[in-house]
């Protein structure tokens, strides 16, 4: 490969519990997945409403949550991702344990795929509107992982997801990605629209702060040096 190419952004990784198994593959940049992609990840599978394919990308979300499939449906489609991802959950006893370890995995294989983050923006900032809903999300790649949510949702559930999961599902990709975020729905009226417009802000905030920085290739966007702990 030529020193002026650069390096390919995904990865590719299947996490199996008592509670979930999960296969996921990501490309950051869009495009095609690793060939190491597990062979249980139906990429073109089932038609649903988290399945989209374009010139640029391929979506194939399947957690067995419709509106966790549908805000990451969202986070990837606004984020550039390419991301197929596929959970079987034990949702006979509840929602968590498939909502945490998908955004679990999610994170974890969003920091495998940046690899060493030099040569890019690291901040990232977005507003995002759904409506009557606005939320605001700022980011920083900064191997610091912590988070703050506040999403100001009131219903117990939308769909089969429960409210209170939204933000834990954010906390738990921060913290795997090992990202500073900080997300604030800042007014709306419908709790769908609150969501919605949050993940949409996210998305934008990741492709700005992921973004690479032409003439810093090779650089380490922190005056320490290094992003390391």
């Amino acid at each position: 490969m030529s020193s002026t190419t650069p390096a390919t952004r995904w990865a590719a990784l299947a996490r199996d519990t008592n509670e979930t198994k999960i296969q996921l593959a990501i490309n950051l940049d869009g495009g095609a997945f690793p060939s190491e992609t597990d062979s249980r990840l139906q990429v073109n599978g089932a038609d649903s409403h988290a399945t989209q394919t374009s010139k640029s990308q391929t979506i194939s979300i399947h957690t067995g949550i419709g509106f966790l499939d549908h805000m990451l449906h969202a986070l990837s489609k606004h984020a550039g991702w390419s991301l197929a991802l596929a959970c079987k959950g034990d949702l006979h006893i509840d929602d968590h344990h498939t909502a945490e370890d998908v955004c679990i995995a999610l994170g974890y294989a969003f920091g495998q795929a940046l690899g060493t983050p030099t040569g890019i923006a690291r901040f990232g900032s977005a507003y995002a509107p759904l409506d009557e809903a606005l939320s605001r999300a700022v980011v920083d790649i900064s191997n610091r992982p912590y988070s703050v949510i506040d999403l100001g949702l009131k219903r117990e559930k939308i769909g089969d997801l429960s409210t209170e999961m939204i933000p834990h599902c954010l906390q738990s990709f921060a913290q795997a990605a090992r990202i500073t975020l900080h997300v604030d729905c800042l007014r709306g009226d419908n709790d769908h629209h609150r969501a919605e417009s949050a993940f949409k802000a996210l998305a934008v905030a990741i492709r700005q702060a992921t973004s690479r920085v032409a003439g810093h290739e090779g650089e380490v966007p922190s005056t320490k040096g290094t992003l390391s702990v």
